[in-house]
């Protein structure tokens, strides 16, 4: 499920901190290949993590360049980044970004069912806001739900390298 990252020392392979990084972040940014060439989308994002399976639920329009996309290449690549803060260093080379993130890649999937609409949306919904939403068959024809199945991902912390210092 899990691939591998050059700096290891920032690998996060803790399920609680992986969770805490997936409830932390509101954006995930999913990379298409759109007729030879790189087409990317931030999205708002609901998800289920079972065992080590990690599955995304966005929704948009109806139609549109995203949905044309997915349709005629469903293999896609996302990212997300959270808790975003640059820092200082005493040289230009300690200057930096501290951040948790985690990307990967998958296979999306337009949902047709009314019911697994809800269910997304429903997962959607719990993700962004915390809160149940119940939705009617009307609402969720109004949108498409897509579903990521993640076949692998990587979670990542890095830390502000000077915050012992300043303390």
């Amino acid at each position: 499920m899990k691939t591998g990252i050059t700096r290891r020392e920032l690998e996060v392979t803790d399920r609680n901190e992986i969770i805490r990084i997936l409830d932390t972040c509101k954006i995930v940014h999913v990379a298409m290949v759109d007729d030879g060439m790189p087409y990317l989308v931030p999205l708002n994002y609901g998800y289920t993590l079972e065992d080590d399976q990690l599955v995304l639920y966005m929704h948009g329009g109806l139609k549109g360049r995203k949905i044309d996309v997915m349709r005629k290449n469903p293999n896609v690549f996302f990212e997300m980044n959270c808790e975003v803060v640059p820092f200082d260093g005493k040289i230009a080379c300690q200057y930096g970004t501290s951040y948790s993130s985690i990307m990967g890649s998958g296979t999306v999937e337009i949902l047709e069912d009314v019911e697994a609409k809800k269910a997304g949306l429903t997962l959607f919904m719990k993700s962004q806001t915390g809160r149940d939403f119940e939705f009617t068959d009307k609402m969720v024809s109004a949108v498409n739900v897509m579903k990521i199945k993640v076949d692998a991902f990587t979670a990542k912390n890095r830390p502000d390298p000077m915050a012992r210092e300043k303390k």
